[in-house]
C-alpha cells in the first residue's frame, strides 16, 4: 500500500523541516511513503527548507486558502496512486510520528475516515484559550447532532483517508474543509472514528490563519455546515421548517376558534386568525419546496456516482 502524506503550509519555515524529519519512514503494512508540502504562496523559506528536509514541493503562485489547498492535496495523493492520505499541519502542533496509530483503524479495515482527536480522552487534551476549547466542543456536538457519528473533535487537521473516500469526496469551500468532509462523507455512508492523541494546544511559533479572526472563522465554518445539511438533507432541513411554521398557524388557528365557539365571534382575535392561515400557507408552502429540493438531491447523489466513475477512469489509469 501507498501512503501520501499531504502538509499544507503557509510561512512555517521554522516548522516544517522538525515536521517533515518526524514522519516515520517505513511503516508496517505501507510499501510506500510520500511525504508532500502544499505550499500556499508562502513569501518565506518554506518551500525551500521543506525540499532540503526531503519532501515534494508543491507551491501556490499566491494564497488560494486552506480548503483549496486540501483540494490540491487530494488531487496530489490520488494522482500518485495512494491508497491512504493523511494530512498534517505543518506547524508542529501534531507529532507527525503519530501517524502510524492514526492510520491503524484504516489498516485494520475497521474505518475509512480517521480523526487525530484532542478532546476524546481527558487526559490529551491540550493547553488552549477557553473560547477555542468552548468553540470546538460546541461544533463537535453540533456534528455529532447532524451526523449521528460519535464525533468529539470536528476541526482537527490531523486526519487518514482511504483511497475510496477521496474518490467520493467533493467539497465547495476554499476557506476550510475540516466539518465538510465530515459531513460529505458521513452522510455517503463511509466509516469514521477518532483516535486520541496528545496534541499541542498553541503554536510555538507564528499565529494560525484559521483561528487569527475568530468571528470570521466561526461565520464561514457554520456557512459550510449549513450548506452540506442543506444539500444532503434537504427534506428534513426545508420540510422541518416548514412543519414547525404549519404547527404554529395550527395553534393559532385553534386558540382563535375556540375563542369563536366559546362567544360566537372572532373578535377580538382576528389578527391572530390571520397570522394563523398565513403561517399554515407558508408552512405548506416550504414543504413543497423541500420536496422539490429533495427530489434535486437525488438527481445529485446520481451525478456524484458518474463523477466518483469519472474520477476512478481518471485516476487509476
Amino acid at each position: 500500500m501507498k501512503l501520501c502524506v499531504i502538509l499544507p503550509a503557509l510561512n512555517e519555515e521554522k516548522t516544517i523541516a522538525c515536521v517533515i524529519a518526524g514522519v516515520p519512514r517505513t511503516i508496517d503494512g505501507i510499501e510506500d511513503i510520500e511525504i508532500i508540502v502544499i505550499d500556499d504562496g508562502s513569501s518565506d523559506k518554506t518551500a525551500e527548507y521543506g525540499a532540503e528536509a526531503g519532501a515534494i514541493i508543491i507551491s501556490h503562485d499566491a494564497p488560494r486558502g486552506l480548503g483549496r489547498v486540501f483540494q490540491h492535496g487530494v488531487h496530489e495523493a490520488l494522482s500518485r496512486g495512494a491508497d491512504i492520505m493523511v494530512t498534517l499541519d505543518s506547524d508542529g502542533q501534531f507529532d507527525s510520528a503519530d501517524i502510524p496509530k492514526l492510520i491503524a483503524p484504516i489498516l485494520a479495515d475497521k474505518a475509512d475516515v480517521v480523526s487525530c482527536s484532542r478532546f476524546k480522552e481527558k487526559k490529551y487534551t491540550p493547553q488552549m484559550p477557553l473560547f477555542k476549547k468552548v468553540g470546538n466542543h460546541c461544533m463537535a456536538r453540533f456534528m455529532k447532532m447532524l451526523t449521528g457519528a460519535k464525533i468529539t473533535d470536528a476541526t482537527c487537521g490531523f486526519r487518514a483517508y482511504t483511497r475510496d473516500a477521496l474518490l467520493n469526496l467533493n467539497l465547495f469551500g476554499t476557506f476550510t474543509y475540516t466539518q465538510e468532509t465530515l459531513l460529505d462523507l458521513i452522510y455517503k455512508g463511509f466509516r469514521y472514528t477518532e483516535v486520541s492523541l496528545p496534541v499541542r494546544g498553541m503554536r510555538e511559533f507564528g499565529e494560525s490563519r484559521m483561528t487569527n479572526k475568530l468571528f470570521r472563522y466561526m461565520y464561514r465554518s457554520l456557512m459550510a455546515v449549513f450548506r452540506s445539511v442543506r444539500d444532503y438533507k434537504p427534506l428534513t432541513f426545508i420540510g422541518g421548517f416548514g412543519v414547525f411554521l404549519f404547527a404554529v398557524g395550527v395553534t393559532l388557528d385553534i386558540f382563535v376558534f375556540n375563542n369563536y365557539f366559546s362567544t360566537g365571534q372572532f373578535t377580538p382575535y382576528k389578527a391572530i386568525g390571520f397570522i394563523g392561515g398565513f403561517l399554515n400557507a407558508m408552512g405548506v408552502l416550504i414543504f413543497v419546496m423541500a420536496l422539490i429540493a429533495d427530489m434535486l438531491d437525488r438527481v445529485r447523489m446520481t451525478n456524484e456516482k458518474i463523477l466518483y466513475f469519472e474520477k476512478k477512469r481518471r485516476y487509476d489509469k
